[in-house]
């Protein structure tokens, strides 16, 4: 919805800010139960569930999905989770798709939140005994800190995978930093996946920005290599800023991970022209798929080791 007009009415401004979600009460203090009625009926708005409509008739939009979970939830309820992070700025793409809610764990949500439409996300409400005011954020809709909202995606994840992902993520976009990360998972010592993510934020604080980079560190650690610094900078020969995904300056080997993004052409043809100009500066160059990384670390380990021999490194005995 558009910004409305200074001159723009109490009820605009309140569909507004909450994304054309508006409780029954809410519209009827404005307009009326008779209006609200004949909105209703002539298609105008919409019921969402008893008690709240959507001003509109169109598609339901992701904000309003996150309006409808959270005043459906009820007071004090809370947008938390992966859907939380999302409307704090994190990008990404995860095989998760509901939206959660956080409430005390003293109370119980309405049952109003079984019986969405089925063009909703389904939404799952959380009760939860760990909720102090640094992890909740004066917001549209009221929502948890970025810090708790990725830790709690990450416990909620489908996957170890995804919820290394996600942490990993919130940090390379800049959303978090580890020691915010670090002082939520403290508070929650019986978080699912606690001791992986206590696992994950340390790699964070070392430098791993990526999972790919993390799966990288992990795998040089267990198999007696030396860790690379990660994303290296340099500027290339036309003085463009470049990052490397890993490199052995000492012994100038540099390692590139190829995640789904470098399968498009035109990604192609540009680290094709990356990796010629690692090649004219006198470096070793290994590429390898981020799969590869978590299917095949003994052959990944193998070609390490041989290009670190190749270039004077020796094992410590």
């Amino acid at each position: 919805m558009g910004l409305p007009k200074d001159d723009a009415s109490a009820l605009e401004w309140l569909l507004f800010q909450q994304s054309g979600v508006i409780t029954w009460p809410q519209a009827v203090a404005e307009l009326g139960a008779g209006r609200v009625r004949h909105l209703l009926k002539t298609g105008r708005w919409r019921r969402v569930c008893r008690g709240l409509l959507i001003a509109g008739n169109g598609p339901v939009s992701r904000e309003q999905q996150w309006w409808v979970a959270v005043l459906a939830a009820g007071e004090g309820a809370l947008l938390a989770g992966l859907a939380a992070a999302r409307a704090g700025g994190l990008r990404g793409k995860w095989r998760y798709e509901p939206v959660d809610v956080l409430i005390p764990y003293g109370r119980y949500a309405a049952d109003l939140l079984r019986r969405l439409p089925i063009d909703m996300a389904a939404v799952r409400v959380r009760r939860t005994q760990t909720l102090p005011e640094s992890h909740r954020q004066r917001a549209r809709p009221d929502r948890t800190s970025m810090a708790r909202s990725v830790v709690d995606a990450a416990q909620w994840m489908h996957s170890d995978a995804d919820a290394q992902s996600v942490l990993a993520a919130a940090y390379q976009q800049r959303r978090v930093t580890p020691a915010e990360l670090g002082d939520v998972v403290k508070t929650m010592p019986k978080a699912r996946r606690h001791a992986l993510m206590v696992a994950t934020i340390a790699d964070l604080e070392g430098g791993a920005e990526a999972l790919s980079e993390i799966n990288l560190v992990r795998l040089c650690r267990r198999h007696g290599l030396p860790v690379p610094d990660l994303q290296e900078r340099r500027t290339d020969a036309s003085g463009r800023v470049r990052y490397l995904d890993g490199y052995w300056r000492e012994w100038r080997v540099h390692i590139e991970i190829d995640g789904a993004h470098h399968m498009d052409a035109g990604q192609w043809a540009a680290d094709m022209r990356r990796q010629n100009e690692v090649w004219i500066a006198g470096d070793r160059i290994l590429r390898f798929a981020a799969f590869d990384l978590r299917t095949r670390p003994a052959e990944v380990a193998r070609q390490i080791r041989a290009a670190l021999e190749a270039s004077g490194w020796r094992p410590r005995s």
